[in-house]
């Protein structure tokens, strides 16, 4: 079964060899979504071997940054999709332990997880408190199931049917939620793995603020109230 990778990049040219070395040997295709850096991340990307590079011409968010990608993917002929960050967060060679339990027809969609079992490392107090409030936010606003212990999980893993089944709308951070929501309340099956993250302070500076939250439950109700 072809399995390929998505990763969204947004100015990540000094980190992108690196994140892709490490996960080349765990897919069989990668592709990469520039999601309209103001560096040279797609002039990086482009150059290595075995790379599929993709481009938006602006920032559309790293929820069209997977759309985008995701749709690649399947045109390709991917029979499992896999999605991970660009940070470096992400352990790469976890991606088998997402990817063959779909793989062993054990589930349709396989979501990481920083909360069963491996701890996360160097994670603040403050984005802990907001995952948490995360988690019971999606339970009470969008009818998530409690047991998802990862309310914003970006390492994730779909066959290919379920990736064209699952069409997510959201274009910025609020995709995580968006798809917890669609998967959970459809017929796919599903699971929870442990996943290691990994927290820098290059990767704090550039990633989620503690004031994302805001933003995130905002575009989840407006998407909610409009498509009511």
């Amino acid at each position: 079964m072809k399995v390929i990778g998505v990763i969204p990049a947004y100015n990540e040219e000094t980190r992108i060899q690196q994140t892709v070395d490490a996960c080349l040997p765990f897919v069989d295709e990668l592709i990469i979504v520039d999601d309209g850096s103001a560096d040279e991340t797609y002039t990086v990307a482009k150059a290595i071997p075995g790379v599929y590079a993709i481009r938006h011409a602006i920032n559309r968010g790293q929820g069209a940054a997977l759309r985008t990608g995701t749709r690649a993917a399947l045109s390709l002929g991917a029979d499992v999709v896999a999605h991970l960050d660009a940070d470096g967060q992400h352990d790469p060679s976890q991606i088998p332990t997402l990817t063959n339990i779909i793989k062993d027809n054990q589930a349709d969609v396989v979501f990481g997880s920083r909360f069963l079992g491996q701890e996360p490392k160097g994670m603040p107090a403050s984005r802990r408190f907001l995952l948490w409030g995360g988690r019971w936010f999606n339970t009470f606003a969008q009818g998530i199931p409690r047991s998802v212990t990862d309310p914003q999980s970006g390492f994730r893993a779909f066959s290919a049917s379920a990736a064209k089944q699952i069409a997510f709308k959201q274009d910025r951070m609020a995709h995580a939620s968006e798809i917890l929501k669609l998967v959970t309340r459809s017929n796919l099956r599903w699971r929870e793995v442990p996943i290691q993250v990994t927290y820098t302070p290059e990767s704090l500076k550039k990633g989620q603020k503690n004031t994302d939250a805001l933003k995130i439950a905002w575009q989840l109700l407006l998407g909610i109230f409009t498509k009511s």
